[in-house]
């Protein structure tokens, strides 16, 4: 298939014509700079900032679901694929929606319930286990599954429970019919042992990252890891029990797991999203201030966890110079940010 525009353009693995495009709109919209950020929330347009910003994460959904209609070639699986919290959960949502005006119905298949039982996923020195590898999804099982719903096959897709870490005994009976297409978000989507048993003309490839283009007080870009660790601390805590804590002693996995299974294959893809929200870091104050102060102090003299401590230091400095924002009722209900916050129309 041959790659939407948008995504043309790539230097060490960043979509250079999504970044210009980006950068241009957060001057636009004053928002470039920390200081521009605050601005918009001290003079009261920061409730304008949220629809011009949602507005044009809607555009990329729009225009994704208009590709995949227009494909030369039948499309059978599509894949949303990206790092941990990037938004593959709403996007995948928003494009299923916009494709089934066109009377086209959509099967998910959650690659969550292919993981394999707590006790068997790898663990690192330490002990902790290791949810970023695609080793700890059951990979012969998704492709057997893959290859007999396109051939018009019934599976039984497994459901997994986080809380207990099993994959529980009762299934989902799943059969693809003709005029519709198995629909896939993971992080590792783009992983080519992932759905090898699907013909590369027949999948639609879409990326998501959170390109922010904000630079900190000092002139540095915020980095998109750090935003989505943000997401991910709140995620985490009320959907998988895990305390933000937690999450950011575990994140040296996801970004060790991202740069080895899923930035590399970005040049692969079919079309690029900017799932990054403009708003979003005065909101994510309210909720993870606090908790990064506590892994700063918890993880400061932990020789093993100087990776955490960093990061939390680095994202508590950031979040310092940002004006929080206390009341969340000003997001939208079907907004990405919902994904992570909670609150959304979406079921996740």
């Amino acid at each position: 298939m041959k790659s939407h525009n948008n995504n043309s353009e790539f230097k060490k693995n960043i979509p250079m014509h999504v970044i210009h495009g980006t950068e241009q709109w957060y001057v636009e919209q004053g928002v470039d700079t920390v200081p521009g950020l605050n601005k918009r929330i001290a003079d009261g347009t920061f409730l304008d900032l949220i629809k011009a910003a949602d507005q044009r994460y809607d555009w990329y959904t729009e225009t994704a679901a208009q590709t995949i209609l227009e494909s030369p070639n039948p499309i059978r699986l599509v894949i949303i694929a990206g790092p941990s919290s990037s938004g593959k959960t709403t996007t995948t949502n928003k494009i299923a929606e916009r494709l089934q005006k066109k009377n086209l119905k959509l099967i998910p298949m959650v690659l969550d319930n292919y993981f394999f039982d707590l006790e068997m996923h790898p663990k690192d020195k330490y002990g902790d286990y290791d949810f970023e590898t695609p080793q700890a999804l059951d990979l012969p099982l998704i492709n057997k599954h893959l290859g007999d719903l396109l051939a018009g096959k019934e599976i039984r897709m497994p459901i997994y429970d986080f809380k207990t870490g099993l994959r529980q005994e009762e299934t989902v009976p799943l059969h693809l019919k003709e005029d519709e297409i198995i629909l896939i978000d993971s992080l590792h989507g783009l992983y080519g042992p992932m759905t090898q048993s699907v013909p590369v003309e027949n999948k639609f490839r879409l990326y998501i990252e959170t390109l922010s283009q904000l630079r900190d007080i000092n002139g540095e870009w915020t980095r998109w890891t750090d935003i989505r660790l943000l997401r991910r601390m709140v995620r985490d805590s009320w959907h998988r029990s895990y305390s933000p804590v937690a999450t950011i002693g575990h994140w040296h996995y996801v970004r060790k797991s991202e740069m080895k299974h899923i930035v590399p294959f970005i040049t692969e893809t079919d079309f690029v999203v900017n799932g990054a929200l403009a708003y979003e870091l005065p909101i994510h104050k309210k909720y993870s201030f606090g908790d990064l102060k506590e892994a700063i102090d918890k993880f400061r003299d932990d020789p093993g966890k100087q990776d955490a401590y960093l990061r939390a230091h680095r994202v508590y400095q950031l979040l310092d110079t940002i004006t929080m924002v206390e009341d969340d009722s000003c997001v939208p209900r079907r907004s990405l940010l919902r994904e992570f916050i909670g609150g959304s129309d979406y079921k996740y």
